[in-house]
């Protein structure tokens, strides 16, 4: 059964959301400031990481990590260059 969950946070000023289909296939897609910078398949059920940028000058790279399960899935935020990890709240829309 595919389910949505989708994901935000504001980092750095910018607005990251992320939305999680599950089913068979997970499918992740990852939107900064409302368009659309990164898109991640996986057949398993194991954490897909996607490599996105933010528009700051000079670009902030990130990467969002989605894990599945089990239970509800988990988004977070691993920034580069503080070595961060920020955990991005659920949204219900």
């Amino acid at each position: 059964m595919r389910a949505r969950h989708h994901f935000h946070i504001d980092y750095l000023g910018h607005s990251v959301s992320a939305t999680v289909q599950t089913g068979h296939t997970l499918v992740v897609e990852v939107l900064v400031d409302g368009k659309e910078t990164g898109h991640a398949t996986t057949r398993d059920d194991r954490p897909v990481t996607v490599p996105i940028e933010l528009p700051t000058d000079p670009p902030t790279p990130v990467t969002v990590r989605a894990t599945p399960g089990p239970g509800e899935p988990r988004c977070l935020l691993l920034a580069e260059a503080d070595g961060e990890t920020h955990v991005m709240a659920p949204r219900t829309y």
